[in-house]
């Protein structure tokens, strides 16, 4: 494989990344080629050092991912970070998407439930000392104030549940990488 070829498949596979990252990406990788040139060898020879050029966009796009997920805790980025990690180990998606679907699903629920809990605790803060209750208003105004507050116990509880099963993803896929490439790079 020439240099062109390798970059144009690189180029391909890092479509949709930023283009200063993909600037950067493929900047280091023609280094590579211009230090294997200067140590006589050809360019063939170092685009098969260098492994295949789609399995290293997949690499860069994970890692990519992963470094907007550290730099921005948002749900788009950790979405990000995992469907990249996810992207570097196609078997793993047999056994752990399934897992991860539940997991999301019961961290989805339970924000759910936090949100009704929420809006009952404002319901009866609001309607219940009017309506007469067991102990009179200030108990109802005080027990619609205490739903609200585990309401957004539960909330937070979750967001924290959240970011960790992000972080413990990110961890794995990283792990996994590395485990893998002695693997992968043996079979190339």
């Amino acid at each position: 494989m020439t240099r062109a070829e390798f970059l144009t498949r690189l180029k391909r596979g890092l479509a949709g990344l930023p283009a200063s990252a993909i600037t950067d990406i493929v900047a280091d990788y023609e280094a590579h080629f211009a230090d294997g040139l200067a140590a006589g060898r050809t360019e063939a020879d170092v685009a098969a050092a260098l492994g295949d050029p789609d399995r290293l966009a997949r690499e860069q796009r994970a890692e990519q991912g992963v470094k907007r997920w550290e730099e921005t805790k948002t749900p788009s980025a950790a979405s990000g970070a995992i469907f990249a990690i996810l992207g570097l180990g196609a078997i793993d998606i047999i056994f752990l998407l399934p897992l991860l679907m539940g997991v999301l699903g019961t961290l989805f629920a339970c924000f759910m439930a936090a949100i009704g809990v929420f809006i009952a605790g404002g319901v009866v803060t609001a309607v219940g000392p009017f309506a007469g209750p067991p102990g009179g208003p200030a108990v109802a105004f005080l027990a619609g104030i205490g739903l609200m507050a585990i309401a957004t116990t539960l909330a937070a509880v979750t967001t924290l549940l959240t970011i960790a099963l992000v972080n413990a993803l990110v961890w794995f896929g990283r792990l996994h990488y590395r485990l893998l490439k002695p693997a992968i790079e043996t079979q190339v």
